[in-house]
């Protein structure tokens, strides 16, 4: 869980930056619009399948500066009882300030995150489904391993977490895992640290997911693979949190026993829809609205 700062620079950062004077560089932009986001993986998910009427378990760790994201959680009627608050720390949070020409200068610190190890998978009752998303590398180890040994299918979701991992490392979340979900590029990454090919890969599990943007997903399954069309957003507004809004229809199919090619056409909407909005949970459509896109999209109903 983290919050995002953004920042606007009404400038352009070549216009302040001298190439020859990069060894000593000290630069200070005035960034008179500033908003900040509630985000993180744990947080954009669960929110999302909130939105399609599931009942997310959050686990995830937050700093002192805790009240108002636990207070958000508290008023979207979020189950909040596996979230930890680390004495001595900040919540996780980006730093991100944009130019006019929509280049970014972006900071990360990992805060609370780094404690993710702390819970454990264990603690928590009723789990049908899980998703391991980036955390902090030691939380995101054990949690997959904890997964495994208490029989609970669950998703390897590496996204920005995953440059943490050697070949070795990521094939063994692959042997734990039920499921794998990658954009086009992280899939090119695991491939080439593991020495394997895609569709080797994907025989670990049960499903490799692959998502390409708009252009859709792809879904190896059993030895073939389904593509799943994009969906036609109302306006390409922020891609922030798409891929875990996506996540959130992998999740709610597979908590329903659906098919994979309705499972991964909900996801594919679920992100069409976050993309028309500024930042990761600030979309809300509801139930019936995300039924009628559906229908609209596929020419099938969905519940």
């Amino acid at each position: 869980m983290a919050y995002d700062n953004i920042m606007v620079f009404h400038d352009r950062f070549k216009n302040h930056i001298l190439p020859e004077q990069i060894h000593i560089l000290n630069v200070s932009f005035l960034v008179p619009d500033m908003r900040r986001e509630f985000g993180g993986c744990a947080g954009n998910i669960a929110y999302n399948l909130k939105l399609l009427g599931g009942e997310p378990l959050i686990m995830a760790t937050l700093g002192e500066d805790s009240t108002p994201y636990l207070h958000r959680l508290k008023q979207l009627g979020l189950d909040a009882r596996h979230v930890r608050e680390v004495a001595g720390s900040y919540t996780a949070q980006a730093f991100i300030t944009t130019d006019l020409d929509d280049n970014q200068i972006t900071a990360f610190h990992p805060g609370a995150m780094n404690h993710s190890h702390q819970n454990k998978v264990a603690d928590a009752e009723g789990v049908r489904v899980g998703i391991v998303s980036p955390d902090g590398r030691d939380g995101m180890l054990e949690h997959a391993r904890q997964f495994r040994a208490a029989g609970i299918p669950f998703i390897f979701d590496p996204g920005q977490g995953l440059p943490m991992f050697n070949g070795e490392e990521l094939l063994e979340f692959l042997k734990l895992a039920n499921y794998c979900t990658v954009n086009d590029y992280e899939a090119k990454l695991i491939a080439d640290r593991t020495g394997r090919s895609i569709e080797s890969l994907a025989g670990e599990v049960e499903a490799l997911i692959v998502t390409l943007g708009g252009e859709g997903s792809q879904i190896h399954v059993g030895g073939k693979r389904i593509d799943i069309p994009g969906v036609k957003p109302d306006s390409l507004t922020d891609p922030t949190g798409c891929g875990d809004a996506y996540r959130s229809g992998l999740l709610y199919g597979l908590a329903n026993s659906w098919e994979w090619e309705k499972t991964g056409r909900l996801a594919s909407l679920m992100g069409a829809i976050k993309i028309a909005h500024r930042g990761g949970q600030n979309h809300k459509p509801s139930r019936d609205e995300i039924a009628r896109r559906y229908l609209a999209a596929f020419g099938h109903a969905l519940w």
